[in-house]
Formats: structure tokens, C-alpha cells, sequence
């Protein structure tokens, strides 16, 4: 990477696929995989046969990750109406969860299956991934580090699956909560080193813990197949500009704290209660209150912490072109409560099929 040029990231797509008369998850992925065409990102089964993923190629813009997300949501919303179903960007379906998902016919899916038993049976979680490119993996170790005390921020501005099976969870992140049910859950520990993050993952895998690294699932981790930092921390998204603006935040976090960690300062000391603590709030509120700073223990107001997020990394927004974007997308977040605000808006003038209208008008689809 040359001295001007922004650091490369990718992201990650989740969807479901709802009945588009009574909004509970069809089991459609395997045709709209191959009916996709050429001309959009692949299109992949997820662990649920109602569930579909794509992902944008390697990126240095923003305008070059909207173009396949946004590309990607339309065509395929327009071949999941065609077979009566909608492309919904939750991260989770608001009706239908009590049911037991069909599992996607992959042997590894299976193994999956078998291995979390009935803890699987109700794993729609749907979301939005974002790789950052990192030079060596002890700089990933110590962007997660770094990034720990941002945690209950980048949950609260993306967290978008409030309904479940037909009600009010009363969580802006539902999704988070569901995803405690695996084995290995919630903010990494910190880690010295690089060797000694795999080191604990090899562990983890021999011991049986885990089936294999693919399933570190903890809410940010190093790529098993890339040079990347992968952030999981957030609901799958409303609309693709959420989804880019989220990762161009997240791409700046990563650029401050690989400056730091050059610059020889020390982490922010951030303890495991308070991370995990602060996130479960987060989870819970999402933007409506406040949320728990994990440094200082202080309760500080949602959209405060959000600005002095954003604040922080001023310099490397700037220098990516994306200060002004992402500037914008802090002023969506205050004018409309975020996306677990729209569901719940939504869903109380509607119900499902205000949900589902909503869906499309974020695909793009209405």
C-alpha cells in the first residue's frame, strides 16, 4: 500500500429471505444462488437454506462497495419478488424464528448441526462483516485490542434486529443475544502476539471447543483466510450506504490504531467486564440512551460517544475523503434512531407488512 493510497477493505453481506405474505423465513437460497447473474457479486448459501451472502471485492472507496452491494440487493430483491419472497436486511426475521431453520445441505453446515445441537436449530443471525486490510497478524492483535473500547459504539450504530417471533425483543440487537449461544462468544481477549493468538485458537480447536478456526466467532477476530482484521460486530444492515459507512468508520479505527501501536502508546486497558458489559447495554439500548464507556466506566450519551468516535479518527477520514460521508451518516443515525429505531416505527404503524415495505424500500426493490 503507497503512502497515499487508503487502506483496502471489504465487506461482508448477510440477508434473509421472507415470505412476502406473512414475513417468516422461505427457503429460497439454493434457486436465487443459481438464478443470480454474472453481472452482480456471487451470491452464496448461508448456514440456513433461508439465508444468502455476498461480498464486494478488495476496495479502497466507498463508491466502489455501494456499486456491488447496491447492485447485489437489487437484482437479487428482484428475483426473490419474482418467487414471492423478499430480500430483508434484519439481522434477524421478525416472525418465524420459533420454527427450526433448514440447515444448508453442506457437510461442514452439517457438522455444524450436529456439533451445537438444539443451540443451532434457531440461528438465523444475519450480518454485516467488514474486513481491514493489516500488514503482519501482531498489528491485527493489536487493532483488537485498540478497538475494544469502541465496542458498545459500532454495536449501537448497527444494531438492527429488534423484533423476534412477532414481538418487541427489547434489544436493539436481538441478534447479539442469539449469537451468545455459541461456543465461543462476545469481544476477543487481548493477546500479545500474533503466534499467540493462533496459538489460542489451535487450543481451542484441539481441545474440541471449537470444529475448526472458521468458527472463531467471537465479535472481532483475525481472518482465517485473509491479511485482515474482520469486525463482526454488527446486525446485518438496513441499506447498503449503512453497511459502506459503518466499514469506513471501522477501516479509520483500524488506521488510528495501527498509528498508535507505531507510535508506541500503550493500549486503552479496557477490562473484559466492562467490554462485555458495555456491549450486552449497547446491545439493549442501541442509540436510545446511554451507553458505558469500557476505559473510564462512565455512562456517556449514545450519539456523544458516536461523535467523539468519529472525532478520534478526524485525520484518517479526511486523508480517505470520507470525513463528509461519514459526517452525514452520523446526522441519519441522530435524525432517525438508527435502524432497530425504523423496524419498531415501522413495524407499529404496519406490523409485518410494514416491516416487509420497509425491507424493499432498503433494497431498493419499491
Amino acid at each position: 500500500m503507497s503512502a497515499a493510497e487508503p487502506r483496502s477493505f471489504g465487506v461482508e453481506e448477510e440477508y434473509l429471505l421472507l415470505d412476502a405474505e406473512h414475513g417468516t423465513p422461505v427457503d429460497l437460497a439454493s434457486v436465487l444462488v443459481r438464478s443470480a447473474s454474472d453481472e452482480v457479486a456471487p451470491a452464496e448459501r448461508e448456514f440456513f437454506s433461508s439465508q444468502l451472502e455476498t461480498a464486494t471485492p478488495v476496495c479502497r472507496t466507498a463508491g466502489e462497495a455501494l456499486e456491488t452491494l447496491a447492485g447485489f440487493r437489487a437484482e437479487l430483491s428482484r428475483r426473490a419478488a419474482d418467487r414471492g419472497a423478499v430480500l430483508a436486511s434484519s439481522g434477524l426475521p421478525p416472525l418465524g424464528g420459533e420454527e427450526a431453520g433448514t440447515v444448508t445441505p453442506k457437510p461442514r453446515y452439517r457438522e455444524l448441526d450436529a456439533e451445537m445441537r438444539g443451540a443451532a436449530a434457531h440461528q438465523y443471525v444475519t450480518g454485516t462483516h467488514v474486513h481491514i486490510g493489516v500488514p503482519s497478524p501482531d498489528a491485527g492483535v493489536e487493532v483488537l485490542a485498540r478497538l475494544a473500547s469502541w465496542a458498545p459504539a459500532l454495536i449501537a450504530m448497527t444494531a438492527n434486529s429488534p423484533i423476534w417471533c412477532g414481538e418487541p425483543s427489547g434489544f436493539a440487537s436481538w441478534r447479539h443475544i442469539r449469537n451468545m449461544t455459541w461456543p465461543l462468544a462476545g469481544y476477543p481477549p487481548e493477546f500479545a502476539s500474533g503466534e499467540e493468538y493462533a496459538r489460542e485458537v489451535e487450543r481451542l480447536v484441539t481441545s474440541g471447543v471449537l470444529l475448526d478456526a472458521g468458527v472463531v466467532t467471537w465479535l472481532a477476530r483475525l481472518s482465517e483466510r485473509y491479511p485482515t482484521v474482520e469486525l463482526r460486530i454488527a446486525d446485518a444492515q438496513l441499506t447498503a450506504d449503512d453497511a459502506v459507512d459503518f466499514a469506513l468508520i471501522a477501516r479509520a479505527l483500524v488506521e488510528r490504531a495501527l498509528a498508535e501501536a507505531g507510535e508506541g502508546k500503550p493500549r486503552p486497558g479496557a477490562t473484559p467486564g466492562l467490554v462485555s458489559g458495555a456491549i450486552w447495554m449497547a446491545a439493549r439500548d442501541g442509540l436510545s440512551g446511554t451507553l458505558i464507556d469500557p476505559v473510564t466506566a462512565r455512562a456517556v450519551p449514545a450519539h456523544e460517544m458516536l461523535e467523539g468516535m468519529v472525532a478520534s479518527v478526524e485525520g484518517e477520514l479526511r486523508a480517505s475523503g470520507d470525513l463528509e460521508r461519514v459526517r452525514s451518516y452520523l446526522a441519519r443515525l441522530r435524525a432517525t434512531g438508527g435502524p432497530a429505531r425504523r423496524q419498531l416505527e415501522r413495524f407499529a404503524e404496519g406490523g409485518v407488512q410494514g416491516l416487509l415495505g420497509l425491507y424493499r424500500e432498503a433494497s431498493g426493490a419499491a
